[in-house]
């Protein structure tokens, strides 16, 4: 798994396209009763409202029972990040519109997955996220590439890399987005998400106190971070293997993150809800089993920050006229 060093730094350049339409035809060609496939799970709704309780059930719990802080910092590694990765996951599927048929219901049921996650995440992961499949590896069109700052700073430094980890809810929140001029960053539903988080947690915070932000935030700061489900953010998309730019992740914890180590198959297939992302490299293992795929987390983040020849240069990227698709499949 270890990756050979470049004789220079820069990150990957392809003048090709993304692959992933064309592998999409090509799969589709071969097994058409795929495009079935292509639907949405109102059992998703039922997953978000039972995750947030959970998790908000959790935070009442440990604040009733006034548990020491280590212990709170303990639970929010051991459970909350599990719960609010989840959440994420489940705001993903509403930001491809695979849940409810009006996009304002699925920006809706985002903001309710956001209130255990704290701060306003879900509309801003929506605008910025489709985007990112819009315009796969282009610099200043996709937030999910680093800057030419980002990854000169960082380097193959290992605490300037675990740093980078840990603080990965900034980067992927705050930093990049910023850097990409095609979106605004506040704009009216970003707005009432803000809003809409404030009213949640007033209650909790005015009757249990500022524990249960607290929880919730070291929660998915765990989930974003130093945690094997923060190696999941850099799965996705850095290159292990030569001439292909997107990796999936087949391991236990898909059952925990609803199917999200499929990328592959989703950036393949984006109006295919979770459910269905595995029977997609099972109806096509001659496609999928072929490619690079990761099956640990926890070696992957070991890599990322131990293995000096792990970069964040190691991201294919190509001019906007190679990913400009106004007729992108949004759900």
């Amino acid at each position: 798994m270890r990756i050979e060093v470049s004789p220079h730094e820069g990150f990957v350049i392809s003048d090709a396209p993304p692959p992933h339409r064309a592998r999409a035809q090509q799969v589709l060609a071969a097994r058409p009763e795929l495009g079935e496939l292509s639907d949405r799970n109102l059992g998703t709704f039922g997953w978000t409202v039972a995750l947030v309780v959970i998790q908000l059930a959790i935070t009442i719990v440990l604040v009733l029972w006034s548990a020491p802080w280590w212990a709170i910092v303990l639970v929010a590694w051991g459970v909350g990040a599990f719960i609010n990765h989840a959440l994420f996951v489940l705001i993903h599927e509403y930001a491809h519109e695979l849940v409810f048929r009006s996009p304002d219901a699925n920006r809706l049921g985002a903001i309710f997955a956001n209130i255990a996650i704290v701060y306003p995440a879900a509309i801003g992961f929506r605008n910025f996220h489709l985007l990112h499949h819009r315009h796969l590896g282009v610099p200043g069109l996709d937030p999910d590439v680093p800057s030419e700052r980002e990854a000169r700073w960082i380097g193959n430094s290992r605490w300037k890399k675990a740093l980078w980890v840990g603080m990965f809810w900034v980067v992927q929140g705050i930093t990049r987005p910023m850097g990409v001029k095609s979106q605004r960053m506040i704009e009216p539903w970003a707005v009432f998400n803000g809003i809409c988080m404030t009213a949640a947690m007033a209650p909790f915070v005015w009757f249990f106190g500022w524990w249960v932000p607290a929880y919730l935030f070291l929660s998915t700061a765990f989930a974003l971070g130093l945690h094997p489900l923060g190696a999941r953010w850099f799965q996705e998309h850095f290159v292990f293997s030569p001439g292909q730019e997107t990796y999936s992740y087949y391991g236990p914890l898909n059952r925990l993150c609803f199917n999200m180590g499929y990328h592959n198959e989703h950036h393949d297939f984006p109006s295919v809800p979770w459910n269905h992302l595995p029977a997609i490299r099972a109806a096509a293992p001659e496609v999928y089993d072929r490619l690079y795929y990761h099956s640990s987390w926890t070696r992957l983040l070991g890599i990322i920050i131990f293995d000096r020849s792990f970069l964040p240069y190691r991201r294919v990227t190509r001019k906007p006229k190679d990913t400009d698709n106004p007729n992108f499949p949004l759900a």
